[in-house]
């Protein structure tokens, strides 16, 4: 029986390397997969990449774009009734709306087709995105991505900062950045950074 599957993470845990891995392991072996990614995060278009996943060790792929009218049991059923899809491969999941999250279960559920999403769980204020929540709620399996902290705890939360390394503490919940924008911390170290809102 197919399932879905959350994996989540803070920042710089190897998401989208675990991610990749994984598609390369269907492929080697002669599987169909289908990835996708958020459209909003166009940092890879802009670096003039081209490649909508890639990891920050190098690893790339090309991936489907999904937005917020995506359809995803539209647009992978079909496909899948003709060349049968083994896996699919969600990266930025956190950005999926509920629905969008229902409708990949339907996918494992109805079409019998594994999907992996994988993706943060809280936003720089330590608050669950509406993909992560509803993937947190239905997944079939949850697993736990790790991320290190300054210190050597497990980095659990993700620290917004300016050019000059201070935490900002007010803003939209999106913002896409790297490494330049977010630091993954350890609760604690998060707390001290003056995130913790009580």
């Amino acid at each position: 029986m197919a399932k879905l599957y959350f994996y989540y993470a803070s920042m710089n845990a190897g998401k989208s390397t675990t991610l990749l891995q994984a598609d390369f392991n269907y492929r080697e072996r002669g599987m169909t997969t289908m990835l996708w990614t958020a459209a909003l995060d166009d940092r890879s278009a802009k670096s003039g990449g081209g490649k909508p996943i890639h990891s920050r060790i190098g690893l790339q792929a090309d991936a489907h774009l999904y937005r917020p009218e995506t359809d995803l049991w539209d647009a992978v059923a079909p496909l899948h009734a003709v060349n049968p899809i083994a896996c699919v491969l969600i990266d930025e999941a956190q950005f999926l709306s509920e629905e969008q999250v229902w409708q990949c279960a339907r996918l494992a559920d109805e079409a019998g087709i594994p999907v992996l999403c994988y993706g943060l769980r809280t936003d720089f204020r330590g608050r669950l995105f509406e993909g992560a929540a509803a993937l947190l709620g239905i997944a079939d399996a949850l697993v736990e991505l790790k991320a290190v902290c300054h210190c050597g705890r497990k980095a659990t939360m993700n620290l917004r900062v300016d050019a000059q390394g201070n935490a900002i503490v007010e803003g939209a919940q999106t913002e896409i950045g790297g490494n330049d924008r977010y630091v993954a911390l350890c609760r604690r170290h998060f707390t001290e950074a003056g995130r913790h809102s009580g």
